[in-house]
């Protein structure tokens, strides 16, 4: 029992004086930290008010504007009302391009497939099937089969006459809008160029106003004068994109309806010899 409390004893003195040296450690951990703290404030306080005192602080970067925030402010500068001009010609020379785009691509079917169906009805049904064909589906070359089959019974010379005049009017549609884009796409730098002409005119008055010639009424003048022929140009690169990639897509078209209709007057010729 003795030798129990003993134990004990001098096991409850070695944990009192190890946490005696760990709590004697931990404040003086804590001590020198916020010694340290207090050197590093001091320093930068003192950094800070060398920096003003100097006038070299850095100061904040300013955050870098966006495209459209740069666009917005070059628009406004360049003049609203010839600005408002070159953006009006635009947006009707892109609604006109969107409106041709779908409508191209609505036009746009599997001839081959059609071919093989009217081929099909016509071996099969004869010609009120193939006209049917042609009646549900969509497309210009449809067109042309089903004015090509309407006629059959006129003879296959009125059949051909009657597929290039119903094509000439199906290319004219196909074509339709493509010179008001054309016209917008010559409007946009003109109309730019106008813009800088009266912007120049304008800054040649406030010289003739100021009496002198100062660098920032030359230069405020020659940008605001110029930023017109800018936006201009850009326009016109823009509708002149969709015009060509336009232009492209009717050829093909065109070059489409032009192979359908020879093999179709070729089916047309087989169906009568057998007939």
């Amino acid at each position: 029992m003795k030798k129990l409390i003993a134990l004990l004893t001098i096991a409850g003195m070695l944990v009192f004086g190890f946490s005696s040296v760990v709590i004697a450690q931990d404040t003086e951990t804590d001590a020198t930290q916020t010694e340290d703290t207090i050197d590093t404030t001091a320093t930068e306080t003192e950094d800070v008010a060398q920096g003003f005192a100097a006038g070299t602080l850095e100061q904040p970067a300013e955050e870098e504007k966006g495209f459209q925030q740069i666009l917005k402010d070059q628009f406004i500068a360049g003049d609203w009302r010839f600005m408002g001009i070159v953006l009006l010609t635009l947006v009707a020379g892109l609604a006109l391009c969107i409106e041709r785009i779908i409508y191209l691509n609505l036009s746009t079917t599997n001839n081959q497939k059609l071919l093989n169906k009217v081929e099909n009805a016509l071996e099969t049904s004869g010609l009120e099937a193939a006209k049917d064909i042609c009646k549900n589906t969509s497309g210009p070359v449809a067109s042309i089969f089903y004015q090509g089959i309407d006629r059959y019974d006129e003879g296959l010379e009125v059949v051909e006459k009657s597929i290039v005049s119903y094509g000439s009017v199906l290319m004219g549609r196909l074509e339709k809008g493509l010179s008001w884009i054309s016209l917008f796409i010559a409007i946009a730098p003109m109309l730019g160029f106008m813009g800088t002409v009266i912007g120049m005119i304008v800054a040649f008055e406030s010289i003739e106003a100021a009496g002198n010639i100062s660098a920032n009424i030359v230069a405020g003048g020659m940008k605001v004068a110029l930023l017109t022929t800018v936006f201009g140009l850009i326009v016109a690169v823009i509708l002149q994109i969709f015009y060509n990639y336009l232009i492209a897509k009717v050829d093909s078209l065109v070059n489409d309806m032009e192979d359908s209709t020879i093999t179709f007057i070729d089916i047309l010729t087989k169906f009568k010899s057998k007939n």
